[in-house]
């Protein structure tokens, strides 16, 4: 397999082939083996020529392949395109004003490049990284010390201030058994993974079924999820989070409607019924009704944690009315009137399990917004009025405090659907205004963010029906919808530079486990249930608006 995926990459490489120039080597290459199952075996050669450095980095594959005896499944060869010279002064002085896990670009130890690391070696083994409590990249010694007497037998860095190093550009190609080879972006926010020269329909819906794989891998036999992993050395996230379990599955069955896929329907069920049956818990109301509220962490009951419920067991009665759990949604949905001030409108975010006193009145802006979208999706299926009413009365509040300004992405969802019911031309401006002042925000961000395209998404649903719609169409003079509509394509493009492709995950060290995932690039590429969750609904509601419109955009 070796040699079948260097013969198919070689003339690709060879094509795209450009140099640093004068004064550094001519040709310096990168060679990546992956079985799939363990991090990348990293080749690197300098030679005056492309054959010659060709020749000898086959050779060395070869060696490293019959002694490791690897099975190769992916293969990935990068070069060198540009070169700066600096020092580990003046490296840690430009690390300060780059945000941690953004660097992107490789380093040498001598000027011959004989000792160098490609951005992704650097990255994966959080050779710049200084831990979550710093915002920037920095060198880590000791994680840069490992890996370097790991890749290179016996080399001792040497971390004097006024040493010299070599900040490399480079380009890349991948290849694996099943695809490739494929050009690899050079430079920028996509740079290391392949060109998508159109973000269609196709390739949002593979992205869902990646991803929606990835969550159906990590639901265990008892319903719960492997709630997250921190992939640069393969350690779980040793806590857990029902709310976001909840919302996990909910997104699992937005993706299911998508891809039908059998295995992760199967996933969804032992998740839903975990869930239903031991998560969710009725407790009597001083009214005499009987309420249900989702317990966590701490015993506490937090009120969008009953509301993302909701959301997940309306998305499924929606899939599956024959199952409908109608009663235990609207045990549900009084567990949330609870929390509801009767004169006012605004919720209470935490109380206690099981004696329902209040622990924190406000935690989170999102509660307040994941409770009104879910009493609204409550409401679209079962036409109760109450449900309504209460969301209508929290949207005086959330008016009268401005909560737009807050742009938060599951009041978009709300108000998407409210004004399908009550198309009052206040909540279509809040609306608006929830995103109008955003744009500039969405179009440059530079962290994937995935919630900015859910908030993107509602808001696009509920704009298109305002378009229709004489009496209030005015509105939208009070947002520029070309730069809307910019922003919108520019985040959804923006996502795929957080997803494990196999040419990303190879580095780290359980390809298998993350590749199809999605990551969080300033969180040490962390990988949980609820990041993966964000970017499916997010891509979800794209591939609708794909479908809708009928545009695939360009990359």
């Amino acid at each position: 397999m070796l040699s079948t995926l260097l013969s198919r990459a070689r003339p690709v490489v060879q094509t795209h082939f450009a140099g640093p120039g004068s004064p550094w080597p001519a040709c310096t290459l990168f060679l990546s083996l992956c079985n799939a199952h363990e991090r990348a075996v990293v080749l690197n050669t300098s030679a005056p020529d492309f054959d010659t450095a060709w020749r000898l980095l086959v050779e060395q594959a070869q060696r490293t392949v019959q002694r490791e005896k690897m099975e190769v499944q992916w293969l990935r060869v990068d070069w060198v395109v540009g070169v700066r010279n600096t020092t580990w002064f003046g490296l840690k002085a430009s690390l300060k004003a780059v945000k941690r896990n953004y660097f992107r670009y490789g380093l040498a130890l001598d000027s011959s490049f004989a000792v160098a690391f490609t951005e992704q070696e650097l990255n994966a083994n959080a050779m710049l990284y200084g831990g979550n409590h710093v915002e920037h990249a920095m060198l880590n010694e000791k994680n840069f010390r490992i890996y370097a007497q790991t890749r290179y037998r016996g080399l001792i860095p040497d971390f004097s201030e006024d040493r010299e190093l070599w900040v490399l550009a480079t380009q890349g190609v991948f290849c694996s058994r099943d695809e490739g080879p494929l050009l690899l972006n050079r430079s920028g926010p996509d740079a290391g993974r392949r060109i998508i020269d159109r973000l269609d329909v196709p390739m949002v819906t593979r992205l869902i079924k990646n991803g929606s794989n990835y969550l159906a891998s990590q639901v265990k036999d008892d319903g719960r999820f492997r709630y997250g992993w921190h992939p640069c050395f393969d350690r779980p996230i040793n806590t857990y989070n029902t709310l976001r379990h909840a919302s996990t599955v909910y997104s699992m069955l937005e993706s299911w409607e998508v891809t039908r896929d059998e295995a992760l329907l199967q996933a969804i069920r032992r998740a839903l019924d975990f869930l239903v049956m031991q998560l969710i818990r009725p407790l009597p109301l001083p009214s005499g009704e009987t309420a249900a509220f989702l317990r966590d962490t701490g015993n506490e009951i937090k009120l969008g944690g009953n509301a993302v419920c909701i959301l997940a067991l309306v998305k499924h009665a929606e899939l599956f009315p024959e199952e409908a759990k109608l009663e235990l949604m609207e045990q549900l949905a009084l567990g949330i009137r609870f929390m509801q001030h009767p004169n006012g409108g605004a919720f209470v975010h935490v109380l206690n399990y099981p004696d329902l006193r209040v622990k924190d009145a406000f935690r989170v802006i999102y509660y307040d917004g994941e409770a009104a979208f879910a009493l609204m999706r409550l409401y679209g299926l079962t036409k109760d009025e109450r449900w309504l009413k209460m969301v209508e009365m929290a949207f005086e509040h959330f008016i009268e405090r401005q909560y737009w300004k807050t742009h938060d992405h599951w009041l978009s969802y709300c108000v998407n659907e409210l004004t399908m019911y009550r198309p009052d031309p206040r909540y279509y401006e809040f609306g608006i205004k929830n995103v109008a002042d955003y744009l500039d925000f969405v179009a440059t961000r530079i962290t994937t963010f995935p919630t900015l395209l859910e908030l993107m998404m509602a808001a696009e649903r509920m704009i298109g029906r305002l378009r229709a719609d004489p009496a209030n169409a005015h509105l939208l003079e009070q947002i520029n919808m070309r730069k809307f509509h910019e922003a919108l394509d520019f985040r959804a493009h923006h996502l795929l530079n957080g997803h494990f492709w196999p040419e990303l995950a190879m580095y780290y060290r359980n390809p298998e486990r993350i590749v199809g995932s999605f990551f969080i690039r300033h969180h040490a590429f962390r990988v949980r249930i609820d990041d993966v969750e964000h970017y499916l609904s997010g891509f979800v509601a794209y591939r609708q608006y794909l479908l809708k419109t009928a545009g695939p955009t360009s990359a």
